[in-house]
């Protein structure tokens, strides 16, 4: 997969995809090509301008009339299940994009720690809720966006929503190695009940985004823009990952893919490694159950493994 890039993905015509987080960065760069390769393309997005201005972009840049966006806010599980309410026709693909990173102590909608409510249990509530649409789908596969930051996660079931004591780093770190158990409870589960389901994850490296805005530390961003700016790939190259796990036929269930460069920072897409904790299945399933406790959401026919 050395020589990947977004010519090499082969043709989406009669594909539905929905990708959150689609109005910029990684999420618009998926959305742009796979719209280019025929897929009807689904933009959920938490703003609606920002959202309909996307919408625009994609049509204008790919020619395609098959793209719709719709307003989505995973902080609030209202807003998650009247969206997926909205969906009535199979998925083929769903891209957990969307994301908040090191932001100031808040609360979602529902009383979660905005950056866990937002980066985890906000898709952990989207992707079961669509669960139907995926299995109609006949062969679907399900992407979760991690990030490098996962690498000094730890899941805090003690104070899960950070009520004790915040960091917001430590929360970042948490909201994404909690994407990795997800991803990987979501293979062995479809796995065991025969579903032809592929669950997998990517990261983007360092990319040039503008992930950085929800941070709110402006003496941070003027050090970090610098850093990000000379050391990044762009948000094109950052995409590669999450566009060779949503379309390459190579793809495994439970894969992580990421770039190839010093540290992963940077490069082609290739298969990493998770941290060796995300293995850990009493974890796994442990932030499963909290999850379905938290948001209500059930996977019904998806149940524990053994």
């Amino acid at each position: 997969m050395s020589d990947f890039s977004a010519d090499a993905i082969g043709d989406l015509t009669g594909k539905r995809v929905v990708i959150t987080g689609a109005n910029s960065g990684i999420g618009l760069q998926t959305a742009v090509e796979l719209a280019r390769k025929g897929a009807e393309v689904v933009l959920a997005c938490r703003n609606e301008q920002r959202g309909r201005d996307a919408e625009q972009k994609v049509r204008s840049l790919t020619g395609s009339s098959r793209v719709v966006m719709r307003v989505l806010d995973l902080a609030s599980l209202e807003s998650v299940r009247a969206f997926a309410a909205g969906i009535t026709d199979p998925i083929h693909i769903l891209v957990n994009n969307a994301g908040v990173m090191a932001t100031p102590r808040s609360t979602t909608a529902d009383g979660f720690e905005l950056q866990l409510g937002t980066n985890h249990l906000g898709h952990f509530a989207l992707t079961g809720l669509l669960l139907e649409n995926l299995h109609d789908a006949g062969s679907a596969r399900v992407v979760t966006l991690s990030s490098l930051a996962h690498k000094r996660g730890r899941i805090n079931f003690d104070d899960l929503q950070s009520e004790r004591g915040y960091r917001r780093w430590g929360a970042y770190q948490q909201s994404k190695i909690a994407n990795l158990y997800f991803m990987v409870e979501l293979d062995r589960r479809a796995r065991a009940a025969g579903w032809d389901l592929t669950s997998v994850a990517a990261h983007p490296g360092l990319a040039n985004t503008n992930l950085t805005a929800s941070m709110q530390v402006p003496a941070m961003l003027d050090v970090l823009g610098g850093f990000v700016k000379l050391m990044s790939q762009s948000d094109a190259a950052g995409a590669l990952p999450t566009l060779y796990a949503a379309t390459s036929p190579e793809v495994r269930g439970g894969d992580y893919y990421g770039p190839s460069g010093p540290g992963e920072t940077r490069g082609a897409p290739r298969l990493v490694a998770p941290v060796p904790r995300v293995l850990d299945r009493d974890i796994a399933v442990r932030l499963w159950n909290r999850s379905v406790e938290l948001t209500g959401v059930d996977y019904g026919a998806l149940h524990p493994v053994g």
